[in-house]
């Protein structure tokens, strides 16, 4: 049986963290991680107790919701709540930090920031990590790993798609089918 790397498993839980996510806007992850092990993690939202984006939606000012607390602030709080400390740590991100949160993933000591999509990458904050010595990386999560069953979706949905052409159904018909397919097993 072949394990998934740390890597994985860091991303893979902080995609889970952000199906908690309050924002409608976007969902977003956080993992913090020290020694192989998961300290902390957050998601965006609300305040504890206040209203939430799902619920009356966002409140937006220049183009920013003020009522979601990022995923990168939920993570650090919890631990700065439970006496966890962060320095050295590494922390899985869903998205790209923004520059608030890269300040804050510096001021608490976190030396790695992993994260598997670009999102409004803004220079000031690679300038800030670069500055700071934060260790920045994309690492995207392999979904088709979370799925024992990936290598079977791909032979059937290959084996239909070879039955429709050797029946007759004409190119023309079978590339579109063929596409989607490509299309949907890439994002997973």
């Amino acid at each position: 049986m072949n394990r998934i790397s740390w890597d994985q498993y860091f991303m893979a839980q902080s995609h889970l963290l952000a199906l908690r996510s309050t924002c409608t806007r976007l969902t977003v992850g956080a993992t913090i991680v020290r020694d192989k092990r998961m300290i902390a993690g957050g998601y965006n939202g609300s305040v504890s107790g206040g209203v939430h984006c799902i619920d009356e939606g966002c409140y937006v000012i220049d183009n920013h919701c003020v009522r979601t607390i990022h995923a990168e602030m939920n993570a650090i709080i919890q631990c700065a709540k439970f006496g966890v400390p962060t320095t050295g740590a590494e922390i899985y991100v869903t998205h790209f930090p923004c520059i608030n949160c890269c300040k804050a993933i510096i001021q608490a000591g976190i030396k790695s920031v992993i994260y598997a999509t670009d999102y409004k990458n803004h220079p000031y904050a690679i300038e800030l990590f670069e500055d700071a010595d934060v260790q920045v990386r994309q690492v995207e999560l392999e979904e088709m790993i979370l799925d024992h069953n990936s290598q079977e979706k791909l032979d059937l949905t290959a084996e239909l798609l070879s039955k429709l052409a050797d029946a007759g159904v004409s190119s023309d018909e079978v590339r579109p089918l063929y596409e989607k397919a490509s299309s949907l097993y890439s994002k997973m």
